[in-house]
């Protein structure tokens, strides 16, 4: 299937979801920038400092836990343009927040555009994809969230060194205010480009098949697939789509079944232990962890781009492998890569080996690995491996288990820095990746070049 598509279009339908990645990224990431400056300000404490880092996070939750039912009922575009739209709520509003509470609370509505995005930006590009291009598609997210950090990390560098050169004390106006005087409020506002571009360009691209499909509107469906890919490749996913939903409804509690209950625990286990791996925690405060460790605010950030520059390149090997080499083999190797780095880092903070250079290097190794493997990997699976009729929840679910993941480690964070210390923060990451090799060695099933609903049939038939 799909030998002969269109891939023009089918690189820009793909492109236009996955920046939904790259503002997912940017604006989880900004905030590694701003902490260090919205603690002096504001006088955080670190329970305060924990709820303004994790506020994304628990936005994030509210929106996985609204994607699922919604893009189920209205269809996955118009859900994705309601997370645009909040994308830009979100930029201006965090730019001109007279206090803390005020930008804890937008941070979190901006969340919410964050859950909805990563539960439909991935699992619309795996719906309209065909099958031996879909993990490459599908892995486009994830590589939008590598670019949407980086570009995080470039604007927080770049402001930084601006403000540090036009501290003259007679300046005065908009400029001054929120690029020299408080440079967070510029890194915020940052993501309106991005957002914008994000929302006008979704109403360019088709609603997924498969749901129109769901809601027996086939003659939308084929002209769509029709536009992605030949006529006879078209028809063969027609006939396959409506075979699959022929079979019955799949109620949620199917998910806990024989079957589908393997599905769901593969999808659970890959969305929490790479969160449980540390990575968020390394973009969230990565920069701190470098100052922390002797360097000044503005070399952390610069230190910190090239951070964001590994993480967009060893994705790319993700994008060009997963489909040939198979989804187990390199989450394998990224496994056994990350968890190496991580144990490495603990060991240098207990041994106070904390050159600046040093941790760079060490923390580029474990955003590699991480990279090619649990990165994209989770966002793959979990976005190909649930049954057509309750995809969007399924995902929606799993997603959430990222987000409370994230949200629970980043909130308390800063309280177990200081009572656990950042030596054994690192080895409890690394302890956390270990029973992963035992999942991919006996429980992961490998899902390249199958079509959706050939994925589903292996799980319903079981």
């Amino acid at each position: 299937m799909g030998d002969k598509i269109n891939k023009t279009y089918l690189w820009f339908i793909c492109i236009v979801a996955a920046l939904g990645g790259l503002l997912f990224g940017y604006d989880t990431a900004v905030i590694s920038g701003t902490i260090g400056l919205l603690r002096n300000q504001f006088n955080l404490s670190t329970g305060m400092e924990g709820t303004l880092v994790s506020a994304v996070l628990l936005g994030s939750i509210v929106g996985c836990l609204i994607a699922g039912y919604f893009s189920d009922k209205f269809g996955r575009k118009k859900v994705l343009i309601l997370a645009g739209m909040l994308f830009i709520v979100a930029s201006i509003g965090c730019s001109i927040a007279p206090d803390i509470n005020t930008l804890i609370i937008i941070r979190l509505l901006g969340g919410i555009g964050v859950g909805i995005a990563s539960v439909l930006s991935g699992l619309y590009i795996s719906e309209i994809s065909p099958p031996n291009v879909r993990g490459r598609m599908t892995g486009l997210f994830q590589f939008a969230i590598t670019i949407g950090i980086l570009l995080a990390l470039f604007v927080n560098a770049s402001l930084k060194g601006i403000a540090f050169n036009h501290t003259e004390p007679a300046m005065a106006g908009l400029f001054h205010w929120m690029v020299v005087k408080e440079t967070w409020r510029s890194m915020l506002l940052a993501m309106l480009v991005p957002a914008l571009l994000f929302t006008i360009s979704l109403f360019f691209v088709p609603e997924s098949p498969r749901w129109l499909m769901k809601q027996k509107l086939v003659e939308k469906a084929r002209r769509i697939l029709l536009k992605i890919t030949d006529e006879k490749t078209a028809e063969d996913e027609i006939k396959s789509i409506d075979e699959t939903l022929k079979q019955g409804a799949v109620a949620m509690t199917d998910l806990l079944k024989p079957g589908l209950r393997k599905a769901f625990f593969v999808a659970m286990f890959l969305a929490i232990v790479s969160e449980l791996s540390g990575i968020t925690v390394i973009f969230y405060y990565g920069p701190d962890i470098l100052e922390k460790a002797g360097l000044q605010l503005s070399d952390a950030l610069g230190g910190f781009v090239s951070v964001g520059i590994v993480n967009v390149l060893f994705t790319i090997i993700a994008l060009w492998k997963l489909d040939s080499i198979g989804r187990r083999p390199l989450l394998f190797i990224g496994n056994a890569g990350a968890f190496l780095s991580m144990l490495t880092l603990g060991f240098c903070f207990l041994t106070g080996r904390t050159e600046g250079m040093l941790l760079v290097l060490l923390i580029c190794a474990f955003v590699a690995f991480f990279a090619f493997s649990m990165g994209p990997i989770k966002w793959v699976v979990m976005s190909e491996i649930f049954p057509t009729k309750i995809r969007g929840r399924a995902v929606a679910i799993t997603s959430l288990a990222v987000w409370v993941t994230d949200w629970t480690l980043n909130m308390i964070f800063p309280m177990i820095r200081e009572s656990m210390g950042i030596a054994g923060i690192f080895f409890l990451f690394s302890a956390f990746l270990v029973p992963q090799f035992f999942f991919i060695w006996k429980v992961m099933p490998e899902t390249k070049g199958k079509t959706l609903e050939e994925i589903e049939q292996s799980w319903l038939h079981k």
